[in-house]
Formats: structure tokens, sequence, C-alpha cells
């Protein structure tokens, strides 16, 4: 009983304080804005953005069988071909005066999102004051 009580709290420690979850929740498109400007400003410092790809390539692998009938001996192993999906990151050409346009718009949007979210913030902590 007291180590389900010890992993309950672990659990619910690991989910942050109802402040934390409350400013999470309310500031997520903030930070979705943010990992978009570093792509972005990643993208204008290399010179060409990086697309992920799943690819599927062919591997032999042992075929499943039905299992024999009671006195008759195993069939022997069989392979099969399958595939399996690998995932690859690739060069990717991009239009840089676009991309720069983007981050200008990007890094306006985000001033717009993180004023929002000061006043969200601040409802947080005085609903939940830790």
């Amino acid at each position: 009983m007291k180590r389900l009580l010890l992993l309950t709290l672990a659990t619910l420690a690991a989910c942050g304080t109802p402040q934390e979850q409350c400013i999470n929740r309310n500031t997520r498109d903030l930070r979705t804005v943010d990992r978009l400007i570093e792509e972005s400003e990643g993208n204008l410092a290399r010179g060409y953005a990086i697309e992920t790809v799943t690819v599927y390539e062919d591997y032999w692998a042992y075929c499943e069988q039905p299992p024999p009938a009671e006195g008759e001996p195993a069939p022997p192993p069989r392979l099969c071909l399958d595939e399996r999906p690998v995932t690859k990151e690739q060069a990717k050409a991009i239009d840089l005066n676009e991309e720069a346009r983007k981050l200008d718009s990007l890094r306006t949007k985000r001033k717009e999102l993180a004023r929002q979210a000061e006043k969200v913030i601040a409802a947080c902590k005085a609903q939940y004051p830790e």
C-alpha cells in the first residue's frame, strides 16, 4: 500500500503543480511559435531546411508459422521479406527571402502571444498560488 501511495505521489509530482499545468495549458501557442522561430533561424543560418522523411526498407525475417499438428514434426523455419520504417533527415531547398519574411511574421506573432501570456500567467498564479 505504501508503494502504491509513493508511486501515485511521484506520478502526480511529474505532472506539475496546478499552477504549472494552468500556465502550460494556456501558453502552448507561445511555445509552438518559439519552436518555429528556432527552426526558421536554423534554416536561414544553414541556407536550407531539414526535412524528416520516412522510408520503408525491406529486410528478411523469420515468418510466423502455425503450430504443427500433434505428432507431426515442426516445419523448418522460413524467411519472409518484410518492411520496416526508417526515418531520415534530408536537406530541402527553401526560398531564403520567404523564410526571412516568415521569421519576421513569427516574431511579430510571438510579441502578441507574449503580451497575452503575461495576463494568463498572472491569472494562473492568482488562481493557484504556490
